[in-house]
């Protein structure tokens, strides 16, 4: 008689390390695209600065990383202790 109650875990595919490792690359890939393309294509910027190469891309990444450090701090201030609800 076959075991029936032995449980398998279902892999997903972000499971996998080649599927992560793909992923990274194709947004990588993706990323260098677009920001050649700020080489072809002719912007009408009503700010001088927002017409210089890869300006979106830089300004993308400096709100993320801002976006990582401020939550950070948040949950510095933020945070309480894993029995805090408990004690009440």
């Amino acid at each position: 008689m076959a075991d029936t109650t032995r449980k398998t875990e279902k892999t997903y595919w972000l499971d996998r390390s080649e599927n992560v490792t793909k992923l990274y690359r194709t947004v990588w890939g993706i990323g260098i695209v677009l920001v050649a393309a700020d080489l072809v294509i002719h912007r009408h910027e009503e700010l001088g600065f927002a017409a210089w190469f890869g300006f979106y891309a830089a300004y993308g990444f400096g709100a993320c990383v801002t976006l990582v450090v401020t939550a950070k701090a948040l949950r510095r201030v933020l945070m309480r202790p894993e029995n805090y609800y408990d004690e009440r």
